[in-house]
């Protein structure tokens, strides 16, 4: 019996001895992992521990992550003790191209191939780089760009008689669509494009870098465009609601002046595009880049190499979720319906009750924001 003990002993002092041997050949390091995920089925990015009701993104990446023996799986319990951050959050059926987390791990062999092995097919890490010890995606992060792809006939005037998937986007309308977007470029009070911000808070100030429409393309009969926009950062619904209003302006709903209009102080009615469609496709650092890029330690947060494996991953997993889901769902068409219930002409008043009639209709949450507050 005294010998099976001593064995037993021996035994576990090797293996904690192993063990140990494992964590000084892979000590914890910081880096940022770079994410492409198809968002449908999944309340959004943000792990919420405790509640296994509603399954994020993070919860598969916390168990891939503990699965491949990256982080100790107290760790996927308490996320902070990996130092866990993401850059953006998206919200429910929302994917992204390029997200960015920041976190401590342990740097096993062939680390990229370990994860994505324990990761359904429609998460990928694409690619891994060393970053400083003080780190966080989210705060280093000095600007997101976003993708809104939608089909074509959203564009078409209201009183035309539009057969859906016949519907071609002419040049006259593409140009007053950039026309359009491009109003948002600059500094602007955004408080009318997000809830729960009143027109003096100085956080509903935001800057818009850019935002214009690309060449139509046709995808399974349907014609499809793709908007992009680059900003400092979103607020809740922001995006979705510059595009709605922008959809309801070349639809003959609304006047052009309406942009100018909810710059001010006065509330007005801005209609929110279905989340289907939204995909953030990159998040930017170059602040850390200029300090850090070429300090001989790091490298530059820039993923030139990864291109392909992004454009791989969208086609074989974004662009068909949305195309397929807007064939079978028509979010987007049943949300054509419900903006002529929109009173673009009066400020507060009739609110209620068109915000009453709009959140009745077809809603997918979609993430137009970071962490700060988009909630």
């Amino acid at each position: 019996d005294e010998n099976g003990h001593e064995n037993k002993r021996l035994k576990r002092d090797a293996d904690e001895e192993d063990a140990e041997d494992q964590n000084k050949k892979s000590p914890k390091r910081k880096i940022v992992l770079l994410m492409a995920y198809s968002g449908k089925g999944y309340h959004g990015m943000q792990r919420n521990v405790g509640s296994s009701q509603f399954k994020t993104i993070e919860d598969d990446l916390v168990s891939a992550l503990v699965q491949s023996g990256c982080i100790p799986e107290n760790h996927g319990e308490d996320m902070k003790k990996m130092s866990f951050q993401r850059c953006a959050r998206t919200d429910k059926g929302v994917s992204a191209a390029g997200q960015i987390v920041s976190l401590k791990v342990r740097l096993i062999d062939d680390i990229l191939e370990k994860i994505n092995n324990h990761l359904p097919s429609h998460i990928r890490i694409l690619g891994l780089k060393r970053v400083t010890g003080g780190f966080n995606s989210k705060n280093k992060c000095d600007a997101r760009t976003y993708s809104y792809m939608l089909p074509t006939f959203a564009f078409a005037h209201k009183d035309h008689d539009v057969q859906e998937e016949v519907y071609r986007l002419d040049r006259e309308t593409l140009e007053k669509v950039n026309k359009l977007l491009a109003c948002y470029k600059g500094t602007h009070n955004f408080h009318n494009f997000t809830s729960q911000k009143g027109p003096r808070d100085p956080s509903a100030k935001r800057y818009i870098m850019e935002m214009y429409c690309g060449e139509p393309f046709v995808r399974e009969g349907i014609e499809f465009a793709v908007i992009k926009v680059k900003g400092q950062s979103f607020m809740m619904h922001q995006i979705r609601k510059m595009i709605g209003l922008v959809i309801a302006i070349v639809k003959g709903y609304a006047a052009e002046s309406i942009i100018e209009r909810s710059w001010g102080e006065e509330k007005v009615d801005v209609p929110k595009a279905p989340g289907l469609g939204l995909v953030l496709e990159r998040v930017h650092f170059e602040k850390y880049n200029r300090r850090f890029g070429n300090d001989g330690l790091h490298e530059p947060l820039e993923w030139t190499e990864e291109e392909e494996k992004i454009a791989v991953f969208k086609e074989q997993y974004i662009y068909p979720t949305i195309i397929n889901t807007e064939r079978e769902e028509k979010s987007m068409a049943s949300w054509l319906n419900t903006l002529s219930i929109h009173d673009f002409n009066s400020s507060a008043v009739g609110m209620q009750a068109n915000n009453k009639n709009s959140k009745n209709s077809s809603d997918l949450e979609g993430s137009d924001g970071c962490d700060d507050d988009s909630d």
